[in-house]
């Protein structure tokens, strides 16, 4: 399963100071990072916050890093390998903000990340959370008072997951029967059932079934 990460970087203005936002969305509940540089500028905070966020993991980790910049997003998963088979190049000349592209290489290669571009300020929870961690960064990094923010609300719990089954009509009616004569649902008559039959094994589900049909009459 992959743990789910928001990055998200800005400065006002650009160039200038900035931040960067994290949020890192566990199965143990949420981890927050953040920070900020005095002088910088829009793009090398997007970096920044992927670059943090990717370093909190072990190696190996399983990851789906969701970004709004689409600038972070195609570096990695369009424009990265022609770069460095030209040497980290682009077409016109070197690549920009080569020291964290390197960066952001090397440590994506020793994870296991799915990028995903999200839409900015449309709404998603993870991703205005990594926003306001970036306004916190910058105003941090500049010595201004920085206003608590409220925890963020926890991961909803998973849906639960069902599997359809179809079954013979004659069935059905047989199973809705036998269910109310023992005072359950159908659904927790058959999930009783269908526990019951795992429990036994084909073995056992062929010896019980015998238990209970009559024999067969001799001709």
């Amino acid at each position: 399963m992959r743990t789910i990460v928001y990055a998200d970087g800005g400065c006002d203005p650009n160039p200038g100071p900035g931040g960067w936002g994290a949020v890192i969305v566990g199965p143990e509940g949420t981890i927050e990072l953040c920070g900020g540089e005095r002088a910088t500028t829009n793009n090398r905070m997007e970096l920044t916050a992927a670059i943090n966020a990717l370093a909190h993991f072990p190696e190996g980790a399983a990851i789906e890093m969701r970004c709004d910049s689409q600038y972070v997003v195609k570096s990695v998963t369009e424009w990265m390998r022609g770069w460095k088979a030209r040497g980290w190049r682009t077409a016109t000349g070197p690549v920009k903000n080569v020291d964290l592209m390197q960066r952001l290489d090397e440590l994506a290669a020793a994870r296991d990340v799915r990028w995903t571009w999200v839409r900015g300020h449309a709404g998603e929870a993870g991703n205005e959370r990594a926003d306001r961690l970036a306004a916190k960064g910058r105003r941090q990094a500049l010595g201004l008072p920085v206003e608590a923010l409220a925890p963020p609300p926890p991961p909803a719990p998973p849906a639960e997951r069902t599997v359809p089954i179809a079954i013979a009509p004659d069935l059905g009616r047989a199973v809705a029967v036998a269910a109310r004569r023992e005072g359950l649902t159908t659904r927790a008559f058959v999930e009783r059932a269908a526990q019951l039959a795992l429990d036994l094994g084909p073995d056992g589900v062929a010896q019980a079934r015998r238990l209970v049909q009559p024999p067969a009459k001799v001709p």
